[in-house]
C-alpha cells in the first residue's frame, strides 16, 4: 500500500508531515522522492546499505592532447557551457553542460567525448522506523523523474523482501516531471497544502493533476491559523467540491523543536493536538484504503 505525500508549492511542512505519518504507522518503508533536495535522511539518519550511482545525464570533457582549440565548439555551444580560461584554453563547465553532445559531434578533431555523471545516488537502509530508500540527484543534473521511479521500485522491492505493507512516499513540490513519477499509481496521495494566495491556487493545480490519474487524495492544511480568511477559502473549496479534508494544524513550533532534536513530533510530544490531528488523518486515510 502506496501512499504519496505531495504539495503543490515548497514551505508547506510537507516533509514534516510525512516523517509524522511515518511515526503514527511504525514499521514502514519511507521513499524520499523529492530527490532534488531530498532532505529526511537528516531528520532519520538511516544507515545505508546499499548505494549505487544513478546515471543522469552526460557531460562534455576534452581532451586536451588533440584539441587544437579552435573554438568550434564554443561557437555553437547553446547553453553558454563552453569558454575560454585565463590561458586562453577551451574548457567546459560542469554545471552548464547541459550534455546535448552537439560539440561532440562538431568537434573538427573529435576531441570532444560524452561521459557518463555518476554522482548522483540511489540509497537504501535501515532507520529506526523500517526501511529507507532515498534518491540523491547531483547538482545540475537531469532526469529527476526517472531517479524517482527508480527509488519507487526499490521501495516495492524492499517491501515485497521484508514483508512491510505500507510504503510512504515524500513528494517534490509543484507539479511536473518528478511529481508525475510520485504519484502514479499510488494508492492514496495527501495533500498538504497552507492558507495563503499560492497555497491556495497550487492546491487546485495539483488536485487537477491527481484527479487525471483518477487516485484517491485528501487535503491537509498545515499552519491552518496563519490567516483566516484563507483558511475558510480553502475549507468552503473542499467542501463545494466534496473532497476529502483530512484535517487541520494550527502553526506549531514543536515541529522547529523537533525537527532540531532530529525527531518527529511524534517522538518529542505524543500527546501535542498538531500529532493527534496526524494521527487522526492516518486514521482516516486507512479507513478509506480499505473501504476503496
Amino acid at each position: 500500500m502506496e501512499i504519496a505525500v505531495i504539495s503543490g508549492k515548497g514551505g508547506t511542512g510537507k516533509s514534516s508531515i510525512t516523517a509524522a505519518i511515518t511515526n503514527a504507522l511504525g514499521n514502514v518503508v519511507l521513499a524520499d522522492c523529492d530527490v532534488d533536495t531530498a532532505n529526511l535522511h537528516l531528520l532519520f539518519n538511516p544507515e545505508i546499505e546499499e548505494e549505487e550511482s544513478f546515471v543522469g545525464a552526460e557531460t562534455a570533457v576534452i581532451d586536451y592532447g588533440i584539441c587544437i582549440n579552435c573554438g568550434e565548439c564554443m561557437n555553437y555551444c547553446r547553453f553558454d557551457a563552453i569558454s575560454k580560461d585565463k590561458n586562453e584554453n577551451i574548457v567546459i563547465s560542469d554545471i552548464f553542460c547541459d550534455g546535448c553532445g552537439l560539440c561532440e559531434k562538431i568537434c573538427p578533431e573529435k576531441a570532444i567525448s560524452m561521459l557518463a555523471s555518476t554522482d548522483s545516488k540511489l540509497l537504501s537502509g535501515n532507520f529506526r522506523f523500517g526501511k529507507m530508500v532515498l534518491g540523491h540527484l547531483a547538482p545540475g543534473e537531469e532526469n529527476s523523474g526517472k531517479l524517482v521511479n527508480l527509488v519507487r521500485d526499490r521501495a516495492r522491492e524492499i517491501s515485497k523482501t521484508n514483508n512491510i505493507e505500507h510504503i510512504i512516499i515524500d513528494g517534490p513540490p509543484g507539479i511536473g516531471c518528478p511529481v508525475i513519477s510520485t504519484v502514479t499509481g499510488v494508492d492514496y496521495c495527501i495533500i498538504v497544502t497552507e492558507p495563503s494566495l499560492s497555497g491556495l491556487h497550487d492546491l487546485k493545480r495539483t488536485i487537477e493533476l491527481v484527479e487525471s490519474f483518477k487516485l484517491n487524495f485528501g487535503i491537509l492544511i498545515n499552519k491552518a491559523d496563519l490567516n483566516d480568511k484563507i483558511n475558510v477559502k480553502i475549507t468552503e473549496f473542499c467542501n463545494q467540491n466534496n473532497y476529502n479534508l483530512l484535517g487541520q494544524i494550527n502553526f506549531d513550533t514543536n515541529f522547529v523543536e523537533a525537527m532540531l532534536n532530529t525527531k518527529t513530533i511524534g517522538e518529542m510530544f505524543p500527546e501535542s493536538e498538531s500529532y493527534g490531528v496526524v494521527k487522526h488523518m492516518v486514521k482516516k486515510v486507512l479507513l478509506s484504503l480499505s473501504e476503496s
